[in-house]
């Protein structure tokens, strides 16, 4: 398993295209353990969607699945989603 596993970063397009923002860099609160990060530093596995894991306790933050057209997004793993404005 950990020859699949990415950061958040391998996310960054498929999480722009769902939120219409820059989601490396926005901060989230695992609801498992507390820890917060940005999602940039999760672990992302990448199979028939793509799944977010908490990179300190392995939790599942986010699940993400497309089908080109209409995504289907779970994200109870996730207490809390930080958006930074750019501007």
């Amino acid at each position: 398993m950990e020859r699949l596993r990415l950061d958040g970063n391998a996310a960054a397009g498929l999480l722009q295209q769902v939120f219409a923002a820059e989601m490396t860099t926005a901060i989230g609160t695992c609801d498992g353990c507390g820890a917060t990060d940005a999602v940039g530093a999760v672990h992302v596995y990448s199979g028939a969607g793509i799944v977010l894991r908490c990179p300190h306790c392995e939790a599942v933050l986010m699940t993400v699945v497309t089908d080109g057209r209409r995504y289907w997004l779970d994200a109870r793993g996730l207490r809390t989603v930080e958006l930074i404005d750019p501007m």
